[in-house]
Formats: C-alpha cells, sequence, structure tokens
C-alpha cells in the first residue's frame, strides 16, 4: 500500500480479505527510510551508501519516528559521529516528517518520483532474501505498538514476498515517547474506520 493514510489503508485491504493472511499486506515507509538516509549522510558528510540501519517507526506521516540510535555512519554509531543531538532529535525528525510537504511546497508539485523509486527499493528488498529494511506491517504488540494496528519497523526478508519483525532493538525513553505518539495516531485511525473493518 502507497496511498495515504497507507498504514490505515493497508489495515482496511487486510480486514477485507478472506483468503490471504495479515502478513502478506504491507505498507511503504521507505520513503521516509530514503529520506531519513539522506539527512544523516548530508549532515555527516558522507556518501549515502555510509549509512545504514536507519528504521522507521510508526505511521507513514509526520508523527513517525525515524530511529537514528539505530542506524550506523561508516560503521560506528551514528549518534557517535553526528555528535548533535539536539539537531537529530529536532530538526533531523522534523525535516523527515514532513519532506513531502516541503516539497510541495518548493516546486509545486508532488514528490511521486521519490515515491515511485522508494516503491522499487520496497519491492526489491522484499524479495531479496537477507535484506534487512524499514517496512509497515501488522505490529503484533512489538515495540510497544498496538497489536491490531500496522506500524513502520525493522523486518528481514526471509523468502522472496516473505519477512520476520527483527525484535531485538532496545528502545531508550526518548525513542519510546516518539512511538507512544506515532502509535496514538494509529490507533485513532483505527477507531475512525472501526465499522470497515469490523471493530
Amino acid at each position: 500500500m502507497v496511498g495515504n493514510p497507507a498504514n490505515t489503508n493497508c489495515m482496511i485491504a487486510a480486514s477485507q480479505a478472506k483468503r490471504l493472511t495479515p502478513d502478506r499486506f504491507t505498507a511503504m515507509v521507505r520513503l521516509d527510510q530514503n529520506r531519513a538516509q539522506t539527512q544523516l549522510a548530508k549532515k555527516a558528510g558522507v556518501d549515502l551508501t555510509a549509512v545504514k540501519d536507519i528504521f522507521i517507526y510508526g505511521n507513514h506521516s509526520p508523527t513517525m519516528f525515524p530511529a537514528f540510535a539505530h542506524a550506523t555512519i561508516n560503521g560506528k554509531k551514528a549518534t557517535d559521529v553526528i555528535t548533535d543531538h539536539e539537531w537529530l532529535k529536532g530538526p533531523f525528525l522534523e525535516t523527515v516528517g514532513k519532506r513531502g510537504a516541503a516539497i510541495i511546497a518548493a516546486r509545486g508539485a508532488s514528490s511521486a518520483a521519490s515515491a515511485a523509486n522508494a516503491l522499487v527499493d520496497h519491492v526489491r528488498d522484499l524479495m531479496t532474501p537477507g535484506k534487512i529494511h524499514s517496512v509497515a506491517v501488522k505490529s503484533e504488540g512489538n515495540y510497544g505498538f498496538d497489536p491490531k494496528v500496522w506500524a513502520g519497523m525493522p523486518v528481514r526478508t526471509t523468502t522472496p514476498g516473505s519477512y520476520e519483525i527483527i525484535k531485538g532493538y532496545e528502545m531508550c525513553d526518548f525513542c519510546k515517547e516518539k512511538i507512544a505518539i506515532t502509535n496514538k495516531e494509529l490507533v485513532d485511525e483505527r477507531a475512525f474506520v472501526a465499522d470497515q473493518i469490523g471493530g
């Protein structure tokens, strides 16, 4: 699912499926991951490929949380390379969360090309065993999300088209606060469409 509200649209689609299990439905947060990776690379003055393991948690909306504490830059913790932690907690999060709106305001056109590129990344990595990337999936209660919502989180592709949620990442208090905000938005969206998904 790409069209917004992507996470909740994905949940609605899954609720209507009679022959497919919920794990067959994913929503794209890869555009946010790509934007976060770009911002970290620019700030650190490194090539894009130097930034690894930047994952998106939550909704594909300005509330989503790019977990910079998990990321690495040239094999080092991103928070050791980028020591401006106020930038990470402020402008970085805001820039990633509102990048689409900023592009529309600046160009008068959407970021459709970036979204198309991100969709290619999403599908390619979901078809490549061993790839670790951000995907919005049914949370099943992982990382403090309501078990019934679709939330972005890190996954590992197991076989082409199948994945497992990576559950080992520890969350600091700041991370937990941000996840609580994006989880609340997802829960509120779910309540708004409860009549379409059977409660």
